[in-house]
């Protein structure tokens, strides 16, 4: 039915190549067992003219998450211990990042393009006016990239956009556990010889529900009573711990 209807998309008027998208689902709940989620996205590309001639339609799919600023620290051995030496404001980036493309990198578009819209992973990360007396500044921007890599938080999926007679194309984006409440861009984005011809944009909404929304709202609103709360579970934890032990021994 989903394939029917985006081929039905297909026959209305459209001035040049375009995306018409869908989602599995555009909603993402994080509850209290929340394991991850697999998102289904799949489109199809409408065009009024026959497929032109040329280098073959590629397609560029991203799924980002919201942006925040932070600050990396370097760490040296000073007399035998390790201390904070230098640290970079960084001052935007994507708490979750996924690509998929439907060929290699280098086939689906160029450096300029890229840059021009900030489609990688390192374009992606904004960090500008580190300290004059910071070395090799850039390995900061490296590092969070290296780190997220490793957490699932930043992915690179290249050839996984299954794309069918350059009309249909369809992918799937799994979203680890740790996510971040908010929304999600998710950008689509036609390239032919390396250039951008066309994109769309729309939007995962990604929430807590249930006893997470509950704990994050009273963190903001009411901090004492959620610090006394915490407190107090970590010493009735402890306690019964403690109780355990003791009556294993006993026994």
């Amino acid at each position: 039915m989903r394939w029917l209807m985006l081929l039905l998309l297909l026959a209305l008027p459209a001035k040049a190549e375009e995306v018409v998208l869908g989602l599995s689902k555009d909603t993402v709940s994080i509850s209290t067992n929340f394991e991850g989620s697999e998102i289904l996205i799949y489109g199809a590309i409408k065009r009024a003219e026959p497929t032109p001639d040329g280098p073959p339609l590629q397609v560029i799919l991203t799924v980002s998450g919201p942006s925040q600023p932070l600050t990396v620290r370097r760490k040296d051995r000073r007399f035998g211990i390790w201390v904070n030496t230098q640290a970079v404001e960084v001052d935007a980036a994507p708490s979750f990042y996924a690509i998929a493309t439907s060929a290699p990198w280098e086939e689906v578009i160029t450096e300029v393009e890229d840059l021009r819209h900030r489609i990688s992973i390192p374009r992606a990360i904004r960090s500008v006016g580190a300290p004059m007396d910071v070395e090799d500044a850039q390995s900061f921007s490296d590092a969070v990239i290296r780190i997220r890599i490793d957490n699932g938080l930043y992915q690179l999926r290249e050839g996984t956009v299954e794309l069918r007679e350059e009309t249909l194309f369809n992918t799937r984006i799994a979203m680890p556990a740790n996510l971040t409440e908010g929304d999600y861009a998710t950008r689509i984005f036609l390239t032919r010889g390396g250039q951008v011809i066309s994109q769309y944009q729309t939007t995962i909404d990604v929430r807590k529900v249930g006893l997470e929304r509950w704990l994050f709202t009273l963190s903001r609103q009411q901090p004492l009573i959620y610090g006394l709360m915490s407190l107090a579970i970590a010493i009735a934890a402890g306690w019964g711990a403690s109780a355990a032990f003791r009556l294993l021994r006993s026994g």
